[in-house]
């Protein structure tokens, strides 16, 4: 537009049509509420807008004028909350808040790019829509949440940057920094998946679980799926087999996030064994859905059980994933395995490393395969690739142990075929490494 016209009537276009859109929203906000009493609306953040821009315009250099006109603005503001806090007992600010920034917006466009403009103007109109969202949301959330995040921001944003990087054996890549960085890793990944398995997906059903499962923990969501299989009607179990298979494609997910984050040129380069595995064991997953429910239907004159009822609920299951015990033993995993890791390479090399990584199927892979993605051995990417698959396969192997045992006996077939469908694709997409 600046080839066409005048960079000022360009500006002053841009700054007339976003003070305007700030004021029909705020229109439609009092449209119901017409007791409240406010600032204004379309015309009046319009002016405000128009009012920033031309003190801007009166002396851009000092902005002493500008300046004048904001400190009026904000005294007729303060005036303005006065009388309606003490008067009216209204203590709602928000629209008063917006006023302020829509004076703002002349200057914005004329000493920072266009996109910031856009994305304050896209934020107020999010903000001003969302107060019931918000009122919503504050109302799901318990008083451990709060703290919950604060242990999360005291770990990564204060302990974190203050550990020293250091190694602390000669030879052997360990220092304070990469062990709490690691920790830090795990807890968000964790973490975020917690919350939203608590609070976006809580009312969502067995499946949707199992996927956001697979990503907390693959190995505790198949416990707790085969567990609840036992008990429960025929006509549900398809929807426990989808959900152990859809926790197992999810896991995948994880660990190439875990890569990228860790070593994003080993991620580029092996990234199509990750999502060949993803989908795998989707298809499996979906395969058995689809075979489930119509053998029920063949088999039960019954309406499929509602899904609210047979929703799996890993609430009451799940465990606070930044409780401080739980960090101090992740952190102290790491540490043994990167010492097993770096003694096994430098005893019996690849061999050695072969057997180890089959072994630790049994226990909590991810320390082990997060300290094998920081790369600090001296050994083939390859060979960190097939490390890490051979663990996932192993410890695959004691789900489907795990499930077979805890499970009924109908499902048994079903994980028996299915995980053997996953480990042969797992050890088909290994020989092309």
């Amino acid at each position: 537009m600046n080839n066409i016209l005048p960079i000022e009537l360009t500006n002053f276009i841009i700054v007339l049509v976003i003070s305007l859109l700030i004021g029909l929203s705020q229109r439609k906000h009092f449209a119901k509420k017409s007791e409240n009493m406010h600032l204004g609306t379309d015309r009046t953040y319009t002016l405000i807008g128009l009012l920033g821009y031309v003190m801007y315009l009166l002396q851009p250099e000092t902005m002493t004028v500008y300046i004048a006109g904001g400190v009026a603005l904000f005294v007729l503001i303060a005036l303005f909350y006065s009388y309606k806090l003490f008067k009216l007992s209204q203590t709602g600010m928000t629209s008063l808040l917006i006023a302020l920034l829509t004076y703002g917006i002349g200057p914005l466009v004329y000493l920072t790019q266009l996109w910031v403009v856009i994305m304050i103007v896209v934020s107020i109109l999010i903000l001003n829509e969302m107060k019931t969202a918000f009122i919503r949301f504050s109302q799901k959330m318990n008083e451990q949440e709060f703290m919950n995040l604060a242990k999360f921001l005291v770990i990564s944003g204060v302990v974190l940057p203050v550990l020293p990087d250091e190694e602390f054996i000669e030879g052997v890549a360990l220092t304070p920094y990469n062990i709490w960085l690691t920790t830090v890793v795990i807890s968000g990944f964790s973490y975020i998946s917690y919350l939203l398995k608590r609070y976006v997906f809580n009312q969502s059903g067995i499946i949707v679980s199992g996927l956001m499962g697979g990503i907390y923990s693959s190995m505790a969501t198949t416990v707790i799926l085969s567990r609840k299989a036992a008990n429960v009607k025929e006509e549900e179990l398809g929807n426990y087999i989808t959900a152990i298979f859809c926790s197992v494609a999810t896991l995948y997910i994880k660990y190439a996030i875990l890569l990228g984050i860790f070593n994003f040129e080993l991620l580029k380069k092996y990234w199509f064994i990750f999502a060949g595995m993803f989908i795998t064991g989707m298809l499996v997953a979906t395969f058995y859905f689809f075979k489930e429910k119509r053998d029920s239907k063949k088999n039960s004159s019954t309406k499929l059980a509602d899904s609210n009822q047979s929703q799996l609920e890993l609430e009451e299951e799940d465990k606070n994933p930044l409780e401080f015990q739980i960090a101090i033993l992740f952190a102290v995993l790491f540490v043994v395995f990167t010492f097993i890791t770096s003694y096994v390479i430098k005893s019996f090399g690849a061999d050695g490393l072969h057997v180890l990584s089959i072994l630790v199927g049994a226990t909590d892979i991810t320390p082990f395969i997060l300290n094998l993605f920081q790369a600090k051995y001296e050994i083939e990417d390859s060979m960190i690739i097939i490390a890490t698959f051979q663990a996932i396969i192993s410890t695959n192997i004691v789900k489907m142990i795990y499930g077979i045992i805890l499970s009924k006996k109908r499902i048994i077939r079903c994980l028996l075929a299915g995980f053997s469908i996953i480990t042969l694709a797992n050890i088909g997409l290994l020989l092309l490494v």
